[in-house]
């Protein structure tokens, strides 16, 4: 016997059986939803507004609203209907399947209806189900049997449908109504399930130093409800859910990040306090389990430049040569022609054409909520052609002070010069403190834990640069 034999048994209703009851709902209903606004925010929240028209009896009735959100927030449901006071509201999930039919049924009694493949006869027995662990358990008149999925057809014929299974989520609410009469009710909750992110596709000429970018909001629904026709807006922020925000250790050194400095420049998008709203043009269908892609951003000819990077993390003599960063940095200001917008948090993939014409994927990067006239600098790949290799040439001590001798070898396979920042971590170090005494070439100090020289190694060559550093403990 298989464990879950009892998902595999066709189950249908008793013919003779014509209405639900009014506790269950018609599967065969459309959409119960009316006039629908979504407002979706990043991290997988939503704030869903939905306007019926309800024919409310006078006094105490209880109202139920399908088609709600499976993942709804119950206790964060709001409800607003001209003379009308909520009295009690309960969310009802376990939903109607085969499975769940038959759990029910425990303790019930259904039709077993069996045919014989060899005459095509069909008999049908009463049964009682006892219980439903792994497998279904039957008492038919004095004995007891097992349903078994053993190929041989049989049916299970239900009489009714329990009062409590649901064809679809339901919220139900007790409301005290003044007056009888058909009016409007807002229905408003919070719901899990429903988010979006951005998507960035951009188009790289190194040869005219530019990038064109579409953005594409990325809509995604498990709620398990299709929301029909909903007017909605995106929210580009991550409204506080209430958690403790927790401490995330980062490991020195660190590489450079991806937004190199942020941007003073206020966007021209509506903004909701500190975040700003993206409108869909149109009302639009999120259908359940399934993602949606809506244009937003198509901008082109953006200047951008492709820059080599690497990190060296400590004092130490590498066994082997290590790829440079390849880097992509641009501008997303409207002066200066950047993107001219702020960048909603997402993934941004870089495409470059071949000798063919044709685009081809050259890497991705993540990028968080971005204001308008910030740098990015996107790394897109480690270089095939451009290694650094770094050497301790002489360590000494004297007294409370190391002097550390480095040697780093840039060497450059392309047919085209090209720039390389390299950046030496790990001069702070708790209460050692490390300056650049000597150096072939005038560097940037980073900050209290490095230094950078901004290096030009020639087309099929290689550059060294040397540097001597002091630590005082």
């Amino acid at each position: 016997m298989r464990a879950l034999a009892m998902l595999c048994v066709p189950v249908i209703l008793a013919a003779g059986w014509a209405s639900f009851p009014a506790a269950a709902q018609d599967p065969t209903q459309g959409n119960a939803q009316g006039d629908l606004a979504v407002t979706i925010y990043n991290g997988g929240q939503a704030l869903v507004q939905d306007i019926r028209q309800i024919n409310f009896p006078g006094g105490r009735t209880r109202q139920e609203f399908p088609d709600v959100s499976a993942q709804i927030r119950p206790q964060t449901v709001s409800f607003a209907a001209e003379g009308t006071a909520i009295v009690e509201q309960n969310f009802d999930y376990d939903l109607l399947s085969p499975n769940a039919l038959m759990q029910k049924a425990v303790g019930e009694t259904v039709t077993l209806l069996r045919i014989n493949p060899a005459t095509g006869a069909e008999t049908r027995e009463r049964a009682k189900v006892l219980a439903v662990n792994g497998g279904v358990v039957l008492q038919i008149g004095p004995r007891i049997e097992i349903l078994r999925d053993d190929g041989l057809p049989v049916r299970v014929i239900f009489d009714k449908i329990p009062p409590n299974l649901r064809a679809k989520p339901t919220l139900s609410i007790t409301v005290d109504s003044k007056n009888a009469g058909t009016r409007p009710a807002t229905l408003s909750y919070l719901t899990n399930g429903l988010g979006w992110s951005a998507d960035y596709v951009s188009l790289y000429d190194e040869k005219a130093g530019t990038i064109d970018v579409q953005g594409w909001v990325t809509l995604s629904n498990s709620t398990g409800t299709t929301f029909d026709n909903a007017k909605t807006l995106l929210v580009a922020g991550t409204p506080s859910s209430g958690g403790a925000n927790s401490y995330v250790y980062r490991p020195r050194p660190q590489p450079p990040g991806n937004l190199r400095r942020a941007g003073t420049e206020t966007a021209p998008r509506e903004q909701l306090g500190d975040y700003y709203l993206y409108p869909l043009a149109e009302r639009t269908t999120i259908a359940n389990a399934q993602t949606k892609q809506v244009s937003f951003l198509d901008v082109g000819g953006v200047p951008a430049q492709k820059i080599y990077e690497f990190t060296v993390a400590l004092f130490d003599t590498m066994t082997e040569p290590a790829s440079a960063a390849s880097v992509i940095k641009f501008n997303t200001g409207a002066k200066g022609g950047g993107l001219g917008d702020a960048l909603p948090a997402g993934t941004v993939r870089f495409y470059q054409r071949d000798l063919r014409g044709d685009p081809q994927f050259i890497g991705e990067n993540q990028i968080g909520h971005t204001p308008m006239g910030s740098e990015l600098g996107l790394k897109t790949g480690d270089a095939f052609d451009v290694k650094v290799k770094a050497t301790v040439v002489e360590r000494k001590q004297t007294g409370s002070t190391w002097r550390s001798s480095m040697s780093y070898l840039l060497t450059n396979a392309r047919p085209q010069p090209v720039t390389l920042d390299l950046r030496q971590r790990g001069l702070d170090w708790y209460w050692a403190e490390t300056k650049v005494i000597t150096e072939s070439q005038k560097s940037e100090r980073l900050d209290s834990d490095g230094v950078q020289w901004r290096v030009t190694v020639p087309a099929n060559g290689e550059t060294t640069l040397t540097a001597t550093f002091e630590t005082r403990y």
